[in-house]
């Protein structure tokens, strides 16, 4: 299970802390969902998932100022001996002495953002949903052609990073070279990204290693993408069976989600760079509706109807 630090976190999101004095170094995030303290405050705790990042908005806050004080303090020991990682106040929000009291006595951080709720939830269940997502890392290069994301795989010293480097002169941006990090973000979503310590680097056999960031400024970089298609290259095969029509998509299956996948052939003299924008913009093409393959076998499947008929 991946975990996020809770310090971490604060610094993403800008929080202020309300008990500077406690320790929150060992303190780990490992939900991506954030819980809105609502039917807690009455004492209902059935399904409540104590493991989430706990957030207090203005309908919460009115419902706490209107509450006698003998009555909200068990419901509040309760919250807090649960564990929660933090209660969240949005909105600029000051929490009482009650309970800024109990959240020292249980160690329990409190922070306050000037964020409104629905903004605070949605900006945290994505960050969060990105950096506790399953992941794995793989061996290719990361590319965006014309808002793609293109991922190019092949075999060792096939021409992965020479295609990319020549995308990039062409005006697209490199991800990741080599390495990338797949994780898988939603249902469908797979992001790519690249390590730390690679990024923005290109090796390139009997040159060595271009930092493509120095030579073609920030616009030929990108921090991460969405993978949206795969190209996987290999070598040609006189006796391969290639697709010609490209009616039927093949598919390439990361972290349990399917990506369209393209086998490319390489021969002498093939421009990869080429191929690969003319595949995103066809893959573009078909997303928005429009089938080049399938268009023209209704025009061939047509003329052949009038011929027969004539």
């Amino acid at each position: 299970m991946y975990k996020v630090k809770l310090t971490k976190f604060i610094n993403k999101m800008e929080l202020r802390s309300l008990l500077p004095d406690l320790d929150i170094d060992d303190i780990n995030i490992n939900k991506s969902g954030v819980n809105r303290l609502a039917l807690q405050l009455t004492g209902f705790f059935e399904h409540f998932d104590a493991d989430r990042i706990q957030v207090i908005g203005k309908v919460e806050y009115a419902y706490c100022q209107q509450i006698d004080k003998k009555r909200m303090k068990p419901i509040l020991e309760n919250i807090f001996d649960r564990k929660i990682p933090c209660i969240v106040y949005c909105w600029g929000l000051e929490p009482s002495e009650l309970i800024l009291d109990l959240a020292e006595e249980y160690g329990i951080p409190i922070f306050s953002t000037s964020i409104r709720t629905s903004d605070f939830i949605a900006e945290s269940v994505r960050w969060l949903s990105e950096e506790l997502a399953p992941r794995i890392s793989i061996h290719g290069v990361l590319v965006d052609i014309y808002g793609e994301g293109v991922l190019i795989m092949g075999e060792s010293g096939i021409g992965k990073s020479e295609a990319a480097l020549e995308l990039i002169r062409r005006g697209h941006r490199l991800v990741s070279d080599d390495v990338v990090e797949i994780r898988k973000v939603s249902h469908d979503t797979l992001i790519g990204t690249s390590p730390d310590i690679t990024r923005h680097f290109i090796e390139l056999r009997g040159i060595g290693i271009v930092d493509v960031k120095s030579l073609f400024g920030v616009e030929s970089v990108m921090i991460n993408q969405t993978i949206d298609m795969v190209i996987r290259l290999e070598d040609w095969n006189r006796e391969g069976n290639y697709d010609r029509l490209g009616l039927d998509e093949e598919y390439i299956e990361f972290l349990g989600t399917k990506v369209v996948c393209f086998s490319i052939p390489i021969r002498p003299g093939r421009n990869l760079a080429v191929i690969a924008e003319s595949a995103a913009i066809n893959y573009r093409a078909k997303k928005m509706g429009y089938n080049a393959a399938q268009e023209l076998y209704n025009r061939v499947t047509g003329n052949l109807q009038q011929k027969e008929e004539v």
